[in-house]
């Protein structure tokens, strides 16, 4: 490890009592708990951090907060590897690894950086005007974007699985204060003492905001701190950026609970997303210093005149020893002379003449040089600032007159004035208003539920932010109704001299030849000089919203924090027009970049939606069953009898049996919908296409729905229960749409009918027995309960007990064997699953799985989600006869469209492979056996599985005009797997389609 040449002996909030190392570029950095890695960085004498996106021109530390637009690094190494983070806000932790994202071979000396030599050839708009504008497609641009991009060094995305894990979190609260600096802390207190719930969200570590950064005033924030800190409705959140603010007062929070380790603790988040939801809120989100624009003001070494303020008393660092303040207010002149009584040799460069002699005095006893009336018009230095050249001003437009003058530095503080930061204010719709007596954007009158406060309201000191925040506070309280007594909050006592008085705001400073020195930066991320600008406006792009997308001015992580108002200035400068009617961007969230993984959380994988289990899921897992997806819900594709055992052979074994003997396979996943009330049959006639009112207690019915349009949405079977009781079962995909569905008629189109539906899906497990012994062995399980033929016809139901619990038991097929469906309470359905197991071992009862429940349905010829993909009409599925004539319904008219009637539509039909050995592909597109494989074909294959019945390969499919060619030989291709094979066109029902057997 290295000596640290710009940490001071003495002073800072760090812990100089603990050392560590950290890795930045492969070289070991010493830092202390409490640094960042920028403030690590600068205290060991690193001046160049990474290279600039355009020009590949040398970038230093330029501020101290989120606004960096310049030290952007890669941060940590393999799956954490994190591109884009900012050294400013990343906290210094033992084994921090970081390395700067551009400059090859090495930051310092980066062949890239011969672009800058060919930058007056490369303007505003080169990309759009090289790459895409001459060409008729993006082919050329789409080839070139790959090599600019590794040139521009925007960092690397982890390709491996993140392993860490995240949280989200819903929270109430009466009032929400964003930030925790002097108004923040105010606001917050007020609010707390008049009863309110808070949560006070601060993006620091530590609270206090501009307070950390001075050396007086810990008195009143350590106070100020245990006190809302022991106040019992205050949540504290520190490490947390409040990055939106959204319609109905709700939030986005970010809280980087772990990210000041390299690994997170077991079972702890890395981030926590907060979604809050605020009675009322208070912004108190400061202002950012502005840069001035002069020739060279991107320069290592060129930083904010807060910035230096921050190092020097926050971490203990002295950024340099011959410092320059350029400024056109009064906030550097205490930092001048904290900076002086560190060791420096200061000079402030004042572009005001007219000082006021309080300032004067206090400069001439802390031995600060001024030179007031001047400006910077350059820097010099080659990868790092050595010197200036100042010059008399001339005017309040940036002007300056000679002779010029030059004096030696290493560090160049800048200050522009601030810009309050009003992100999460205009995100809620509002425009800001610009205030010609503090030179900034303020908020535009109010929003009942959301008060700013502080510097974001135009606060000039300290005093002044106190006062506003506490007021704020109370307010925001009263909004939530509360109105108590929340006392008096005296301010700091702060030599504080803020901004506001006697301030100049220019778009940049010019030469005394008069022209704007050629390397004058307005958008220190993205290279954005005044040229730039100028072009920008000559081509018409009189919007600033225009102007910040062909100049690329305040996009990407910087989002205008340090570029816009100075760009703003010059475009209206150039439009002869006051910054007023220009007008600003539109703040869209975040604020400040967010994980994709914070807000997505703990739903990836197969954590992306809840896993659902049946109530027999248990009995499955014991009895090794291997699982699949469907939908959302886990299911037994096949019980392997042997560890050699594939999916192809257990399912063909399972489907023999239940064509043999019998077989139980978990259909709870179906969906379960109750139909109650007065008007629940003519309901269920208007939302099916066959007529359920006539349906008698006691039986079960078939039927099919459509979408409005007319295509076939979802079918089921349906059983009356009373006379104003009906029991719906959905295809499992489909249960909550057609749930959605049957609520959203009740409430728009038939909100007359007096009905009530309730999903039941989750309230009762559901078991097919299917098989010749099917009725056998439910006989000897539930009783005295007579399921004969004749007592239960097929589609009726009955009511029995097995082992004593209640279950009703409906007389249906989808194999196409004799069939049950047996309905158990939920709780109840692992026991009874098991006890039909008991019962029906002399019987052979065995289970089967969805594979093999597939099979035996396309053998029968039923449609499914292969078939009911929402595409298809009653017409292409053979199921015409269950359109009433005799009733209206959902989507009866438009599926009569002309076009759904063609009768060259595809139709469905089966498919038996000639070669019975191989296989067809779901997908296939279906061709005449001559003629020109090309285009989409006649059709397709919907559904495919081997025959166990047949023993050959068999598949469902869409023909056009396929009832007309039963017997003809077709062609199956599979494109993607280059297959061909020849079919035979069949009725879709391939096993016993007189229905015997269903009907035993």
């Amino acid at each position: 490890m290295t000596m640290q040449p710009n940490r001071l002996a003495v002073g800072g909030r760090i812990d100089r009592g603990t050392t560590f190392s950290i890795r930045f570029n492969d070289r070991d950095i010493v830092a202390h708990p409490g640094d960042t890695l920028a403030s690590a960085l600068l205290a060991n004498g690193v001046k160049i951090v990474g290279r600039s996106f355009k020009y590949h021109r040398p970038r230093g530390v330029f501020s101290a907060g989120v606004e960096e637009p310049n030290a952007l690094v890669q941060l940590r190494e393999g799956a954490r590897t994190e591109p884009n983070s900012r050294a400013t806000t990343v906290e210094a932790y033992p084994g921090l690894v970081a390395r700067s994202q551009s400059g090859w071979p090495s930051v310092d000396t980066d062949l890239g950086a011969i672009v800058g030599a060919f930058a007056r050839f490369m303007p505003a708009g080169f990309y759009y005007k090289t790459f895409i504008g001459p060409f008729r497609n993006t082919r050329w641009w789409m080839f070139c974007e790959h090599f600019i991009r590794r040139a521009a060094g925007t960092g690397i995305a982890p390709a491996a699985p993140d392993p860490d894990t995240y949280e989200k979190v819903n929270a109430f609260c009466d009032v929400l204060v964003v930030g925790a600096g002097p108004a923040g802390l105010s606001a917050a207190l007020a609010a707390a003492r008049a009863g309110a719930r808070v949560i006070l969200a601060e993006q620091d570590r530590d609270l206090g905001g501009s307070l950390l950064d001075q050396t007086v005033g810990d008195t009143w924030l350590r106070a100020t701190v245990d006190e809302v800190a022991s106040l019992p409705n205050v949540r504290i959140l520190t490490r947390t950026t409040t990055f939106g603010a959204f319609d109905g007062d709700v939030y986005g929070l970010v809280e980087r609970a772990w990210d000041h380790v390299d690994v997170p603790p077991p079972h702890q988040p890395r981030q926590r997303y907060w979604v809050v939801r605020a009675r009322s809120a208070v912004m108190a989100t400061g202002a950012i210093e502005r840069p001035l624009v002069f020739g060279g003001n991107d320069l290592p070494g060129v930083m904010s005149a807060s910035a230096l303020r921050a190092y020097l008393n926050r971490y203990g660092v002295l950024c340099g020893r011959k410092i320059v303040l350029f400024t056109a207010n009064d906030s550097v002149y205490a930092t001048a002379g904290e900076l002086a009584r560190a060791g420096a040799a200061v000079t402030i460069v004042d572009m005001r003449s007219d000082l006021p002699e309080e300032l004067r005095s206090r400069t001439a006893a802390a031995k600060v040089d001024v030179l007031a009336g001047f400006a910077v018009v350059n820097t010099h230095g080659g990868k790092a600032v050595t010197a200036v050249t100042v010059a008399a001003v001339s005017g309040r437009e940036g002007g300056t007159k000679g002779p010029v003058r030059r004096i030696d530095c290493d560090v160049v503080g800048v200050s522009g004035g601030f810009t309050p930061t009003l992100h999460l204010w205009s995100q809620r719709g509002r425009k800001p208003r610009f205030d010609t007596d503090k030179l900034a954007f303020l908020p535009d009158g109010s929003i009942p539920t959301l008060v700013c406060a502080g510097a974001c309201a135009g606060a000039d000191t300290i005093t002044d932010a106190v006062s506003s925040g506490f007021a704020a506070g109370a307010k925001a309280a009263a909004a939530a109704d509360f109105v108590g007594d929340a006392g008096a909050l005296a301010p700091p006592k702060l030599a504080d001299d803020g901004w506001q008085r006697g301030a100049m705001l220019i778009s940049a400073v010019r030469a005394p030849d008069g022209e704007i020195p050629a390397k004058s930066f307005f958008d220190l991320q993205h290279d954005v000089k005044s040229t730039d600008i100028e072009l920008a406006h000559r081509e018409g792009y009189v919007s600033v919203e225009h102007l910040k997308r062909y100049t690329t001015n305040g996009m990407a992580t910087d989002q205008g924090k340090t570029s816009n108002v100075n760009a703003l200035a010059r475009l209206a400068e150039l439009r002869g027009s006051p910054i007023p009617a220009v007008g600003t961007t539109t703040f869209r969230p975040p604020y400040t970049p967010v994980a994709f993984g914070a807000i997505v959380g703990h739903e990836i994988g197969r954590h992306f939606r809840p896993t659902r289990l049946s109530p027999i899921h248990g009995w499955h897992a014991a009895r090794g069953a291997a699982f699949i997806d469907a939908g959302s819900w886990s299911r037994p594709r096949y019980y392997p009898v042997s560890p050699g055992e594939d999916v192809q052979a257990g399912y063909i074994r399972e489907a023999r049996h239940v064509r043999a003997a019998v077989g139980l396979v978990d259909v709870s996943p179906l969906g379960k919908i109750a139909v109650q009330g007065p008007d629940a049959a003519e309901f269920l006639d208007r939302v099916y296409t066959n007529m359920f009112s006539t349906l008698k207690v006691g039986r079960l019915r078939y039927g099919v729905m459509l979408r409005d349009d007319g295509f076939v949405f979802d079918d089921g079977t349906t059983a009356r229960l009373s006379e104003t009781e009906f029991f719906m079962s959905t295809t499992t995909v489909n249960a909550g749409k057609v749930m959605a569905r049957l609520e959203f008629l009740l409430q728009t189109a038939w909100s007359d009918l007096k009905v009530q539906v309730t999903s039941v899906s989750d309230q009762w497990a559901t078991i097919a027995v299917a098989g010749p012994k099917s009725r056998t062995l439910l006989q000897a399980t539930c009783g005295a309960a007579d399921l004969s033929a004749q007592a239960l016809p097929n589609m009726a139901f009955a009511c029995a007990a097995i082992d004593g619990v209640p279950v009703r038991i409906h007389r249906m097929s989808y194999s196409g064997e004799l069939a049950f469906e047996v309905y158990i309470p939920a709780r109840y359905g692992h026991s009874a699953w098991a006890e039909l197991m008991r019962v029906g071992e002399p019987f052979g009862v065995a289970p089967y799985g969805t594979e093999a429940m597939g099979a035996l349905r396309i053998e029968k010829g039923h449609v499914a989600g292969g078939e009911l993909d929402g595409r298809t009409t009653l017409k292409d599925l053979a199921l015409e006869r269950f359109a009433s004539t005799k009733k209206s319904f959902a989507g009866c008219v438009l599926r009569k469209r002309p076009v759904l009637e063609d009768p060259t539509r595809p139709s469905l039909v089966g498919l038996m492979t000639i070669d019975k050995t191989v296989s067809i592909k779901a997908g296939s597109l279906l061709f005449p056996a001559t003629g020109d494989i090309a285009g989409h074909g006649d059709g397709h294959v919907t559904s495919t599985t081997f025959s166990p019945t047949l023993g050959g390969h068999i598949a469902l499919g869409l023909l056009a005009r396929g009832p007309a060619r039963l017997g003809e030989t077709i062609r199956c291709v599979d494109f993607l797997g280059g297959t061909t094979v020849n079919c035979v066109v069949t009725a879709p029902c391939f096993v016993d389609p007189e229905g015997v057997r269903q009907n035993a």
